[in-house]
């Protein structure tokens, strides 16, 4: 308990951990379904063990959700133990942001100081893609906080030479495989490089320790797959978006390689994209649409909570518009710039060029910018986590410019832990073809903590005045600040001028204090000490503002981004659109209470319900409502958890007769077997309108079926 207590008389910690808690939870009770697609699951998963071990999206363990399973059994937890709302399941998420906050701090402060560590904390918190993910209930923050506890147990393990925090750090990997899959290992190279670089033992040892960390990775990682895969498809779910019914194959196909290459077909021949059919818009990882996007899509909308009906975005059909729409939905134009072009607020983006497509334009399909070197800094991604990139980089100048040979220290082996996470995610964000924005907070541990030490360095040779060293903390800080006016300034329109001129002005202001103390003789240490921190503390500004936007914004809770157009696109922070969303593909019809008393008076034994296309027609009646519900298919349109004979030998069961046919059509967004809708009509008679609909229209409406088979 000393450590607890130790921590608690940090002020400034506890100060920075009471940010975390509001930038990542405040508002989070507003939050009706949050991810609709995976609050279902966890609404299913309350339902039954076989559907809690499976991460059953529906109640009669259909499909499974496209993801492995540990973050939906937290969730679950948090559900059965505080009732299943929006914020419950948003919960876990919270307490981890907050939890690898705390982790950056007590990685950092062992070898660089308390004031680089509270440094790197701040930063860490108030990292807006960070902030943006963590209220909501996508995996990526429990992910997150998974990893830097590994790394946590990796230091400890490796300064005191103890093969269980060793084997601890290792396992901790394989739970987060078990998370999100391969992204987990995006951190694999740093911990092996740590080992090596830092373990004060022999070779034949070190192998030893790896290969056996190694092992116990590998057969965590796999455990659950194994089992799943190992039951025959009869007994379990299917499992979603992996195209074959193998957990192995959406781990290293659609969660893995397919990620890099934008390939989204699954491999099972199912029309995925591209390489298949164009999806529609409800449900699914379709792209926000910002600014006059939103706005032109309104004659495609129908349905008292704007549902999307129809094409997408940039044409019609299966046809894409040349250069589509930029981050902000106008058109695109080259503007004639060699190597780059003018985004819709009047940016020069690097590297953005050619013509649109999946992740092209200015923006792209996901709005994750142009494939290039400079992605990181063009506007689509720029504002996510990039904001202290050049001052991280001539911290790192200076913490490496002491490196000899004979002089390679502790910190150095740190500082290169944190690059050898932060590079290869560089890297595969800068190449990769389908992700999304706030997949970019794997990128905001090792900014954060390279940030704080890289601080440290330059104050060290700051005050040493070191050669021409000493220099590089106010040129880190004009750098910086300019960077960070090139990210604002497109947006000065909306959120006004003196945010962008400000971050700007004080970054100058500090640089020349910083400037003006380094010539000066008689400077007391204190105040230099204190004009070196507010040099951090004004770089700052710029990413709380846009921490806090998906707080004043509103935020989208399917793919949640920040920045002052957070709330853009297709999902809002709840089931309806919530703050600034506007329903779309986390959209649900809710729940039609005329329908709901229709079929509970009309059911007579059936353990569903009814039978739902998709999920966002079902989700309503299995989270606010714990109905039993099935649902014909998973996220993508290459599930096929039932064909027309097992679907026979469901209704002829008896566990369902009913079937509710909406005119979004199969799946979660993504077209659907047209098999499985020809035999419900061809089998079902229909159930008049005025029977069950009541004075309820729009989204609640479609066609309801009741089935019977001889």
């Amino acid at each position: 308990m000393k450590w607890i207590k130790k921590l608690g008389s940090d002020v400034v910690l506890l100060g920075i951990l009471l940010l975390a808690a509001f930038l990542y939870g405040y508002g989070i009770w507003n939050d009706q379904y949050s991810n609709t697609y995976y609050t279902t699951a966890v609404g299913s998963m309350l339902q039954s063990f076989h559907n809690f071990f499976f991460a059953s999206l529906d109640s009669a363990g259909s499909v499974t959700v496209d993801k492995p399973p540990v973050t939906f059994w937290i969730q679950t937890l948090s559900a059965l133990i505080f009732g299943l709302h929006g914020w419950s399941v948003i919960l876990p998420q919270v307490l981890s942001g907050i939890g690898s906050v705390l982790l950056v701090y007590l990685l950092v402060k062992p070898t660089f100081g308390r004031t680089a560590a509270r440094l790197a904390a701040l930063a860490m918190a108030t990292t807006p893609v960070a902030a943006a993910v963590s209220r909501t209930n996508n995996i990526d923050a429990m992910l997150v906080f998974t990893l830097l506890l590994a790394a946590w147990f990796l230091f400890k393990g490796t300064k005191h030479n103890k093969w269980g925090s060793l084997l601890t750090a290792f396992a901790l990997i394989g739970v987060g495989f078990n998370e999100k899959m391969l992204q987990a290992y995006m951190v694999l190279p740093a911990f092996y490089l740590f080992y090596v670089l830092a373990a004060k033992v022999n070779w034949k040892r070190k192998t030893g320790v790896l290969a056996a960390c190694t092992a116990v990775l590998l057969v965590i990682s796999l455990s659950w797959a194994v089992i799943v895969d190992s039951i025959p498809a009869s007994k379990r779910p299917y499992m979603g978006s992996s195209g074959t019914n193998s957990v192995l194959n959406l781990a290293f196909g659609y969660n893995g390689v397919s990620r890099l290459t934008g390939d989204r077909s699954t491999g099972g021949g199912g029309g995925g994209f591209p390489g298949g059919e164009m999806p529609s818009w409800n449900g699914g990882e379709m792209p926000p649409m910002n600014g006059a996007a939103a706005q032109g899509s309104q004659g495609m909308m129908s349905g008292t909570d704007g549902q999307a009906q129809g094409q997408p975005p940039g044409g019609t059909g299966g046809e894409q518009t040349d250069g589509g729409l930029n981050g902000r939905g106008q058109a695109a134009d080259d503007g004639g710039m060699p190597g780059g072009r003018m985004d819709g607020r009047g940016q020069f983006d690097f590297g953005q060029s050619g013509r649109g497509g999946m992740n092209g334009g200015a923006g792209g399909m996901f709005n994750t910018g142009t494939a290039g070197p400079l992605r990181l800094f063009q506007s689509a991604l720029s504002g996510q986590a990039s904001w202290l990139l050049p001052f991280l980089l001539f911290g790192c100048i200076g913490i490496f410019a002491s490196l000899r040979r004979r002089n390679f220290t502790w910190r150095h082996t740190e500082a290169l832990f944190w690059l050898a996470w932060l590079v290869p995610a560089m890297g595969f964000f800068s190449i990769a073809g389908f992700f999304h924005q706030y997949y970019l907070i794997m990128m905001a541990p090792p900014i954060a903590a390279l940030a704080g030490a890289g601080w440290l360095q330059l104050w060290t040779y700051y005050k040493e005045r070191s050669t021409w060293l000493s220099w590089l903390l106010p040129v880190a800080t004009l750098a910086t600040a300019v960077f960070q006016w090139y990210i604002m300034h497109p947006y000065d329109d909306k959120i006004e001028s003196g945010w962008s001129i400000g971050v700007l002005a004080g970054g100058i202001a500090v640089t020349v204090l910083l400037l003006a103390l380094r010539v000066w003789k008689g400077q007391k240490k204190p105040f230099v000490h204190a004009a070196a921190v507010m040099g951090l503390l004004v770089l700052l500004v710029g990413p709380i503002y846009w921490a806090l936007t998906p707080i004043t914004y509103g935020a989208n809770s399917m793919t949640p981004a920040a920045g002052p157009d957070s709330s853009s696109g297709f999902g809002g922070m709840g089931g309806k659109g919530g703050i600034g969303g506007l329903g779309g593909r986390n959209g649900t019809a809710g729940v039609n209470d005329s329908l709901l008393t229709y079929l509970k008076e009309h059911n007579t034994g059936e353990k569903y319900l009814f039978a739902a296309m998709d999920y966002g027609t079902a989700g309503p009646y299995i989270i606010d409502k714990n109905e039993s519900v099935v649902i014909l298919n998973g996220f993508n349109n290459s599930d096929v958890p039932y064909t027309t004979d097992t679907l026979k030998a469901l209704v002829a069961s008896g566990k369902v007769k009913y079937f509710l046919v909406t005119t979004r059509g199969m799946g979660g967004g993504r077209g659907g077997s047209s098999e499985i809708t020809n035999w419900i009509t061809e089998h079902g008679t229909v159930v008049p309108t005025a029977e069950w609909q009541g004075t309820e229209t729009g989204n609640n409406g479609g066609t309801l079926y009741e089935v019977s088979v001889q």
